[in-house]
Protein backbone atom coordinates (compact mmCIF):
# COMPACT_ATOMS: atom_id res chain seq x y z
CA UNK A 1 0.00 0.00 0.00
CA UNK A 2 1.33 3.46 -0.89
CA UNK A 3 2.23 5.72 1.98
CA UNK A 4 1.26 8.89 0.09
CA UNK A 5 -1.77 9.84 -1.97
CA UNK A 6 -0.92 9.98 -5.67
CA UNK A 7 -3.00 10.75 -8.70
CA UNK A 8 -3.98 12.99 -11.56
CA UNK A 9 -5.73 16.23 -10.71
CA UNK A 10 -8.91 16.99 -12.67
CA UNK A 11 -8.68 20.70 -13.54
CA UNK A 12 -11.90 22.69 -13.16
CA UNK A 13 -10.67 26.07 -14.47
CA UNK A 14 -8.64 25.11 -17.54
CA UNK A 15 -7.95 28.73 -18.49
CA UNK A 16 -5.82 29.12 -15.35
CA UNK A 17 -3.65 26.04 -15.86
CA UNK A 18 -0.52 26.85 -17.91
CA UNK A 19 1.39 23.61 -17.44
CA UNK A 20 2.45 21.50 -20.40
CA UNK A 21 1.57 18.27 -18.65
CA UNK A 22 -1.48 17.01 -16.82
CA UNK A 23 -1.06 17.95 -13.14
CA UNK A 24 -0.13 14.99 -10.95
CA UNK A 25 -0.09 15.12 -7.17
CA UNK A 26 2.31 13.06 -5.10
CA UNK A 27 0.75 13.75 -1.71
CA UNK A 28 -2.59 14.72 -0.21
CA UNK A 29 -1.04 18.11 0.62
CA UNK A 30 -0.23 18.73 -3.06
CA UNK A 31 -3.76 17.63 -3.98
CA UNK A 32 -5.25 20.09 -1.48
CA UNK A 33 -3.01 22.86 -2.78
CA UNK A 34 -4.08 22.14 -6.39
CA UNK A 35 -7.73 22.48 -5.36
CA UNK A 36 -6.86 25.80 -3.69
CA UNK A 37 -5.05 27.09 -6.81
CA UNK A 38 -7.80 25.95 -9.15
CA UNK A 39 -10.61 27.46 -7.09
CA UNK A 40 -9.13 30.74 -5.83
CA UNK A 41 -9.91 33.82 -7.94
CA UNK A 42 -6.70 35.62 -6.88
CA UNK A 43 -4.69 32.87 -8.61
CA UNK A 44 -4.42 33.91 -12.25
CA UNK A 45 -2.20 31.08 -13.53
CA UNK A 46 -0.61 27.96 -12.18
CA UNK A 47 1.41 24.96 -13.30
CA UNK A 48 2.45 21.73 -11.61
CA UNK A 49 6.15 20.78 -11.82
CA UNK A 50 6.55 23.37 -14.58
CA UNK A 51 10.26 23.08 -15.44
CA UNK A 52 13.65 21.87 -14.26
CA UNK A 53 16.16 23.93 -12.32
CA UNK A 54 19.73 22.57 -12.27
CA UNK A 55 21.31 22.09 -8.83
CA UNK A 56 24.32 20.40 -7.30
CA UNK A 57 23.57 17.41 -5.04
CA UNK A 58 26.10 17.75 -2.18
CA UNK A 59 25.63 14.17 -0.93
CA UNK A 60 26.22 12.39 -4.23
CA UNK A 61 28.48 15.04 -5.77
CA UNK A 62 26.42 15.21 -8.96
CA UNK A 63 24.57 17.82 -10.96
CA UNK A 64 20.85 17.08 -10.99
CA UNK A 65 17.55 18.68 -11.96
CA UNK A 66 14.96 19.97 -9.50
CA UNK A 67 11.30 20.32 -10.48
CA UNK A 68 9.52 22.76 -8.14
CA UNK A 69 6.04 21.59 -7.16
CA UNK A 70 4.26 24.65 -8.54
CA UNK A 71 4.62 27.91 -10.41
CA UNK A 72 1.87 30.44 -9.71
CA UNK A 73 0.92 33.95 -10.74
CA UNK A 74 -1.47 35.73 -8.41
CA UNK A 75 -2.87 39.16 -7.60
CA UNK A 76 -2.45 40.49 -4.06
CA UNK A 77 -4.89 42.68 -2.09
CA UNK A 78 -3.41 45.80 -3.71
CA UNK A 79 -3.96 44.49 -7.23
CA UNK A 80 -0.27 43.80 -7.87
CA UNK A 81 0.78 40.66 -9.76
CA UNK A 82 3.35 38.29 -8.29
CA UNK A 83 5.03 35.14 -9.59
CA UNK A 84 6.23 32.41 -7.22
CA UNK A 85 7.75 28.97 -7.27
CA UNK A 86 6.13 26.86 -4.55
CA UNK A 87 7.51 23.76 -2.84
CA UNK A 88 5.39 21.73 -0.43
CA UNK A 89 7.34 19.67 2.11
CA UNK A 90 6.93 18.29 5.63
CA UNK A 91 8.69 20.41 8.25
CA UNK A 92 10.84 17.37 9.13
CA UNK A 93 12.48 17.51 5.68
CA UNK A 94 13.36 21.22 5.81
CA UNK A 95 16.13 21.15 8.39
CA UNK A 96 14.28 23.82 10.37
CA UNK A 97 13.81 21.42 13.28
CA UNK A 98 16.09 18.78 14.68
CA UNK A 99 15.01 15.33 13.62
CA UNK A 100 16.21 11.94 14.77
CA UNK A 101 15.55 10.33 11.43
CA UNK A 102 18.69 9.97 9.33
CA UNK A 103 16.47 9.83 6.24
CA UNK A 104 14.93 13.24 7.05
CA UNK A 105 18.37 14.69 7.82
CA UNK A 106 19.67 13.61 4.40
CA UNK A 107 16.48 14.81 2.69
CA UNK A 108 16.91 18.22 4.34
CA UNK A 109 20.47 18.55 2.99
CA UNK A 110 19.40 17.75 -0.57
CA UNK A 111 16.24 19.87 -0.30
CA UNK A 112 18.21 22.88 0.86
CA UNK A 113 20.52 22.55 -2.16
CA UNK A 114 17.44 22.47 -4.42
CA UNK A 115 15.90 25.49 -2.71
CA UNK A 116 19.08 27.53 -2.98
CA UNK A 117 19.06 26.84 -6.72
CA UNK A 118 15.39 27.87 -6.88
CA UNK A 119 16.14 31.12 -5.04
CA UNK A 120 18.95 31.90 -7.48
CA UNK A 121 16.74 31.04 -10.45
CA UNK A 122 13.98 33.26 -9.07
CA UNK A 123 16.34 36.19 -8.53
CA UNK A 124 17.38 35.99 -12.19
CA UNK A 125 13.81 35.61 -13.45
CA UNK A 126 11.79 37.96 -11.24
CA UNK A 127 10.12 35.19 -9.30
CA UNK A 128 9.95 34.51 -5.56
CA UNK A 129 10.39 31.09 -3.96
CA UNK A 130 8.08 29.95 -1.17
CA UNK A 131 8.34 26.82 0.95
CA UNK A 132 5.03 25.63 2.37
CA UNK A 133 4.98 23.13 5.25
CA UNK A 134 2.17 21.67 7.31
CA UNK A 135 2.42 24.72 9.55
CA UNK A 136 1.29 27.00 6.72
CA UNK A 137 -1.10 24.52 5.09
CA UNK A 138 -3.06 23.73 8.22
CA UNK A 139 -2.78 26.95 10.21
CA UNK A 140 -6.04 27.59 12.04
CA UNK A 141 -7.41 24.08 11.44
CA UNK A 142 -6.17 22.46 14.65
Amino acid sequence: MNKFAKGIYQIKNREKYIGRHTPCFRSSWEHSFMRFLDGTTAILQWASEPFAIPYYDPLNHRHRRYFPDFFIVYVDRNGEKHAELIEIKPMAQTGARKTRSKRNQLAAIINNAKWQAALQWGAKNGCAFRLITEEQMFRGIR
